[in-house]
């Protein structure tokens, strides 16, 4: 998906009656949990600093993997292994810069029924990556 500027982005959210999650520490953080979630599946991001951009995709995981992003079957089997709990999500372990771009990710909505509001800010794409695996490859 396109990275969009970031008033776009949201306008085409909140018509999908979602808003994106606001970047802040760098620490897991619950996003806001008065923010309307799906009904069904995971809404995730990944925005870069101070929010310059900003991409989603909708990831179903039940009854059968599907959505919007690009390989829904390898995102909803990480998730799964890590029994809904973003925090827990595989690694993939690789070499990554020092660079300090950071950008921050979040999943909203349901899984297995569990409502799920999740925000963690990275130093950099490459550090989401190897810490979320194939989950917010996008």
């Amino acid at each position: 998906m396109r990275s969009l500027p970031l008033a776009v982005a949201t306008a085409l959210l909140a018509l999908g009656g979602l808003a994106p999650a606001h970047a802040t520490g760098t620490a897991a953080q619950a996003a806001d949990p008065a923010a309307p979630a799906p009904k069904r599946g995971l809404f995730l991001t990944v925005s870069g600093a101070e929010n310059t951009w900003v991409r989603g995709v909708l990831l179903h995981c039940s009854p059968k993997p599907a959505g919007a992003h690009p390989q829904p079957a390898m995102a909803c089997g990480a998730v799964a292994r890590a029994k809904g709990d973003f925090d827990d999500l595989p690694d993939d372990p690789h070499a990554c810069t020092k660079e300090f771009d950071p950008v921050t990710a979040t999943a909203t909505g349901s899984y297995r029924g569990k409502a799920v509001h999740w925000r963690k800010t990275y130093p950099n794409a490459c550090a989401l990556d190897a810490d979320t695996g194939h989950v917010f490859r996008f």
